[in-house]
């Protein structure tokens, strides 16, 4: 396997602002800018933020406001959402807010766009109350949004402003194949969360760039692929680490979501052979080991299938660990 391939590959970030078992949002928030500011001098390309809802240990609710904390504390790093849930907000609103965003931090800002609620069945209806069936609207929604943000838009009765003739990259996200036939119609970006929802990931990307049509804001297909990414010096370490994340999606299988537990030695002891199996079948593509391992893995999987940039997502318990592993995994491209 050539090794050397990761040196073409950006790699990005993806913050959950993951609460930790003891502490509040309020102490989540700060580790987020550190971790971005360490990113920006590690060379990483952007810095996302995903839209959840009513999930404790997830404190990312309002991505918008967290873009502007972290773009108004670094300098050169992209920042951006993975993803706004459109069918949680009215296209206009967004594209003001982006546009803001994009005002005060020009050439920085990336609206990932997805059409998923980001929570559970009772709080979407919290949220989107009568637009409950919203995301059947979503490729009409996009549209909206990129007339908004078009410059012909100046003579229409509603217009965004800020945001109106700004460039703001649109992406398209995806954890199933619906949204990669829509970037590709559209000529957008396409980011999977393979993160989490590993089933679709080969299908939606293949049906993306078999069906991709050029346009103005991208003459061929573009691929971000999500992974879940755990290292420390030695295989072993990087294992125990890894239980935290291991707790995590136990907790979203089981309904019982909770603030990011501390390792434990022996996931044994926590889960049952058929929660083992669910857990590790959502994280497929999780890279987990010390730089050898990790590099030799991503290496195959950036070779098999074909992705453009890797985005990791890193749900480590101990802050100083979650450092190096981003540190390690900057180094897995930089020293290839």
């Amino acid at each position: 396997m050539d090794e050397n391939l990761l040196k073409n590959i950006p790699y990005s970030i993806l913050d959950l602002a993951t609460v930790l078992d003891g502490e509040t949002p309020a102490d989540t928030f700060p580790k987020s800018l550190e971790l971005a500011r360490q990113s920006e001098k590690l060379g990483y390309t952007r810095y996302w933020f995903a839209e959840h809802h009513n999930m404790a240990g997830v404190a990312s609710s309002a991505p918008s406001v967290l873009i502007g904390y972290i773009a108004n504390g670094t300098k050169t790093i992209r920042v951006g959402s993975g993803g706004i849930m459109l069918p949680n907000h009215a296209p206009l609103i967004v594209a003001e807010q982006f546009g803001t965003l994009a005002s005060l931090y020009p050439n920085r800002i990336d609206l990932g766009l997805g059409r998923a609620p980001g929570t559970d069945q009772v709080t979407a209806l919290a949220i989107r109350g009568e637009n409950f069936n919203a995301a059947h609207n979503f490729p009409r929604d996009v549209e909206q949004l990129q007339r908004l943000f078009s410059k012909e838009n100046n003579s229409s009765n509603v217009r965004a402003i800020p945001g109106e003739g700004l460039n703001i990259p649109i992406w398209i996200l995806g954890s199933s194949t619906d949204s990669a036939r829509l970037a590709a119609e559209k000529g957008l970006p396409y980011a999977f969360a393979s993160h989490f929802a590993p089933t679709y990931f080969e299908q939606a990307i293949q049906i993306y760039k078999t069906n991709f049509k050029p346009s103005a804001y991208l003459q061929k297909p573009y691929v971000i692929a999500c992974v879940n990414v755990v290292m420390a010096d030695t295989d072993a370490e990087a294992e125990r680490l890894s239980n935290s994340v291991k707790q995590m999606f136990l907790g979203v299988i089981t309904g019982k979501r909770n603030l990011l537990k501390a390792p434990v030695e022996n996931m044994d002891l926590v889960w049952s052979v058929y929660e083992k199996e669910a857990v590790e079948q959502m994280l497929t593509y999780s890279f987990i080991g010390d730089s050898g391992t990790v590099k030799e893995k991503l290496s195959a999987f950036v070779a098999y299938y074909g992705v453009d940039e890797v985005m990791a997502t890193s749900h480590i318990f101990d802050f100083e660990a979650k450092l190096h592993s981003n540190k390690l995994f900057a180094s897995v491209f930089t020293e290839a």
